[in-house]
């Protein structure tokens, strides 16, 4: 079947391979303490600035849930938006392990503002309530949607104003840069956010992924944290030789620029057929559409895809970096004929 489900379940980038392959030569040092890891935080150091700590993890779940957990007390509790990754999608995670209370904002497009939080602070230092301590977003959201780089501005000066940090989750922060035109410093470290979770998976990496500090001050005993919560890889090259070859030459942008590129075009082009509407702008990789459900029911038969709401038939197709022009076009005529066959 072919998928428009997710970009994680895109195959690796033949180049991510290779250096995966081409790191398995030899006997190196283990947990991280290897030529390659090293070398891999110094190219992190030039996209995110000579202050940030990098840690390598195997998933995305451990990225947010570590990083989150480094800087906080059970006491504590997260800021994020409804429709979070964090707060809908990791089993309940940071609450498992790391005794966190999560805190959901109602929002419309996944994305926070001041004036949403702000109704949520008003138990500082109240000891019966659990105490804020991070605001969490998700560049981009869960709903394909993008914070310019002034809104995130805007967050982070919130918080920092009332003593809280602010952690991206950048699981696809390579198709959020390529959209907006940036680099991972303009979108971070110059808005003074304080962690992310750095994500290579979605983008063409097997299974990298990192929890990086940016704010010098934050995330001590980070590597015994990883160690005790089972991400310290034996064999950290094969994790940091993907992130060091996802970062060479732009390969990471070139990948995300495409998956953005196909994107644009399934929606131009499904939007044209009558009968499908293309529900808001398509900022990244995600559309959000809605077809007829008995149009729905035929093309699941020959491709996966996620139906994202029931009730208003949404569906949602996600593109990536090996989707390619002819598979798109493919899917767009499959659609058209589903759709025609139950009008």
């Amino acid at each position: 079947m072919r998928s428009f489900a997710s970009d994680n379940n895109s195959g690796a980038h033949p180049a991510i391979m290779e250096a995966v392959v081409k790191a398995n030569a030899g006997h190196v040092k283990s947990y991280g303490d290897d030529e390659i890891s090293i070398r891999t935080d110094e190219v992190f150091k030039e996209f995110f600035g000579s202050q940030a700590r990098i840690h390598y993890v195997t998933t995305g779940t451990a990225a947010n849930t570590l990083g989150i957990r480094a800087v906080t007390h059970t006491y504590n509790s997260v800021i994020c938006a409804e429709q979070a990754h964090i707060n809908n999608d990791e089993c309940g995670a940071p609450e498992a392990f790391g005794g966190i209370k999560l805190v959901p904002v109602p929002s419309k497009d996944g994305k926070l503002t001041p004036g949403s939080v702000a109704p949520y602070l008003g138990h500082i230092g109240f000891v019966h309530a659990s105490q804020p301590k991070v605001i969490s977003i998700t560049q981009p959201t869960e709903l394909g949607k993008l914070y310019t780089l002034r809104e995130i501005e805007n967050i982070v000066e919130f918080a920092h104003d009332r003593d809280l940090l602010v952690h991206l989750d950048g699981a696809r922060l390579a198709n959020a840069c390529a959209a907006l035109g940036c680099s991972f410093f303009d979108m971070t470290t110059a808005l003074d956010v304080d962690l992310l979770s750095f994500g290579g998976t979605k983008n063409g990496c097997l299974m990298g992924e990192a929890v990086v500090f940016l704010n010098p001050d934050i995330g001590e005993g980070f590597p015994y944290l990883r160690k005790q919560a089972m991400q310290l890889v034996s064999k950290m090259r094969f994790v940091s030789a993907q992130l060091e070859r996802y970062l060479k030459d732009d390969l990471w942008l070139e990948n995300a620029r495409h998956a953005n590129a196909m994107a644009k075009r399934l929606a131009e082009r499904a939007g044209a057929i009558p009968g499908v509407r293309i529900k808001g702008s398509v900022d990244c990789n995600a559309i959000f559409a809605h077809i007829p459900p008995e149009a729905t029911d035929i093309l699941l038969r020959k491709y996966y895809f996620y139906v994202w709401d029931e009730h208003d038939h949404t569906v949602r197709w996600m593109t990536s970096w090996a989707t390619t022009e002819a598979m798109v076009d493919e899917f767009v005529a499959d659609i058209g004929k589903a759709v025609r066959a139950v009008s």
